[in-house]
């Protein structure tokens, strides 16, 4: 730990007083070259600034689907789509266990009807879309390429991202459904599907984002992240798929911390260690396979409920530390999120936040404009010598799937997380208002408060579809989802069909229980 002579990083890299041209030797390449440490298109924001994409949803599509409207309105780039507890888990809202929980971390879908109802008025062929959904992920996808259809627009026009990224709630965040092999066949299914259908779409966005909001690191962010990344590439490639073409639809999903230097070295370092990934494991040529793209959110985990405000301060540090890091786009979180979902207010602060960065701080004028610093270098190759010795240590358990049953990477990040909240304690780390500059008197904030009768109407609404749609047909869909889980066919065709016949969210996952069974997070360890 850092004492009064010795200075560290939020990853313990130690900082000296003064960097110089023999802790940066080698120049870096220019941006839009390989291994792309500068950044994944020659001129960067120059010729398209990053997208604002502010992450929004809560209570029913009727509330979420005015809030993406209001935000749109107001200069908001493209959609980003929270989704509730339940439909993460795969229950529908009248489900026993969705009981106080419908609508609350975001908006419940049910079924085609509540989708319809969340994208009412808003262009698909126009605007990108991205859905922060996993073990579902297929399905939300399918519902969202169901509406798209309805409105005319042809699958190929569609342009977006869905998370789809199962290995991280294994091994951060929770929301998992079934064992982690099946749910790699779902991703990897979900990959096939769109390379035949919805080709612009980006079949996933591989996040360390919760590993660092569960307590990591930077360089286990990192490390996790990329490994997560390679698991999902071998799986693709045994599933007959090749590297250059499904390489160049992934996309990547980074958290923007407090540590502003840090956060922008180990962005750079995350598109040097991939580039090296992808030729040299997988042989991949295509650029756009080798060239790393991401979304950043500013870090959650960093807001305090103490002095509210001051998160304004640290979210717009974070957003310009993604943007100096070539973040492809970006969300800004709220300053109420320590407290409850983000008032129209505080989002309108929020996207206003970017909206200053992006024009008014000269942010899109040059690529990779620290890019040269000596520190900016040296901490860039740190960043990228440990977590490669991290990821080594993973292929050395037999690769991130093995590393996540084995409970390996949730370990480390347990030790990362303990490690850091004993710092605070102990007043080693300064998070201000928490444990220096603190006040007695509290802040009266506005909070958003979710209607209980949006609950209702949800309930109603999946009602009155489970009473109006023809009970034979929907059960039919549901035994060819069976069949197909039972083989190795596709699984997306059938539960598309399934859906476009009003089965809902629960029904399929509670066939895919059923075949394969839930994860125990206790059978682990």
């Amino acid at each position: 730990m850092a004492t009064t002579d010795r200075r560290e990083t939020e990853s313990g890299i130690e900082v000296k007083p003064l960097y110089t041209a023999d802790d940066a030797p080698t120049p870096p390449e220019a941006p839009g070259t390989y291994p792309y440490t500068r950044g994944p298109y020659p001129d960067m924001y120059r010729g398209r600034p990053w997208t604002i994409r502010q992450y929004a949803g809560f209570a029913s599509a009727e509330e979420s689907n005015a809030r993406y409207r209001y935000l749109l309105g107001h200069g908001q780039t493209g959609l980003s789509i929270a989704f509730d507890l339940p439909t993460q888990l795969g229950y529908d809202s009248d489900d026993p266990r969705a009981v106080g929980e419908v609508g609350r971390t975001g908006v419940a879908i049910d079924s085609i009807a509540d989708m319809e109802i969340l994208l009412a008025g808003i262009p698909l062929g126009e605007v990108s879309t991205s859905m922060t959904i996993n073990a579902p992920a297929s399905l939300l996808l399918l519902l969202y390429e169901l509406v798209a259809e309805s409105q005319g627009v042809a699958p190929e026009a569609l342009r977006g991202t869905v998370q789809n990224d199962i290995l991280k709630e294994y091994i951060a965040r929770g929301n998992y459904i079934f064992p982690p092999r099946p749910s790699m066949r779902l991703t990897t299914d979900l990959f096939a599907y769109c390379a035949e259908r919805i080709p612009s779409w980006n079949t996933i966005s591989i996040s360390g984002y919760h590993i660092r909001e569960a307590g990591s690191t930077a360089v286990q962010e990192l490390a996790f992240t990329i490994a997560n990344g390679i698991a999902y590439c071998d799986a693709a490639v045994a599933a007959g798929l090749s590297p250059d073409d499904f390489g160049a639809r992934l996309s990547f999903f980074f958290n923007a911390h407090n540590d502003f230097f840090q956060e922008v070295a180990k962005f750079r370092a995350a598109r040097r260690i991939w580039a090296h990934v992808m030729r040299e494991r997988f042989g991949a040529s295509n650029p756009k396979a080798l060239a790393l793209r991401f979304h950043a959110q500013t870090g959650g985990s960093t807001l305090t409920a103490q002095q509210p405000e001051n998160n304004i301060v640290r979210v717009a540090v974070q957003a310009l530390s993604a943007i100096c890091g070539g973040a492809q786009s970006l969300h800004t979180n709220s300053f109420d999120e320590a407290l409850a979902l983000p008032t129209e207010r505080a989002a309108t602060i929020a996207l206003r936040t970017q909206q200053v960065l992006q024009a008014e701080a000269g942010t899109t004028d040059t690529a990779d404009p620290l890019g040269g610093s000596y520190y900016i270098e040296s901490l860039t190759d740190e960043l990228e010598k440990r977590a490669t010795e991290l990821i080594a240590r993973i292929d050395d358990i037999g690769g991130a799937v093995a590393a996540v049953e084995q409970g390996f990477v949730q370990d480390e990040i347990e030790r990362a997380a303990f490690d850091w909240q004993q710092q605070v304690e102990r007043g080693q780390r300064v998070i201000v208002g928490v444990n220096k500059y603190t006040v007695d008197a509290e802040q009266d904030i506005e909070l958003q408060t979710i209607d209980p009768a949006a609950e209702q109407r949800q309930l109603a609404r999946t009602a009155k579809l489970r009473a109006e749609r023809n009970a034979d047909v929907t059960a039919g869909a549901l035994d060819r989802v069976r069949e197909a889980a039972r083989g190795t066919d596709n699984l997306l065709h059938p539960m598309r069909d399934a859906l476009r016949v009003s089965c809902t969210i629960g029904e399929i996952c509670g066939v895919l229980r059923e075949e394969w069974g839930e994860h125990d997070r206790l059978a682990v360890r």
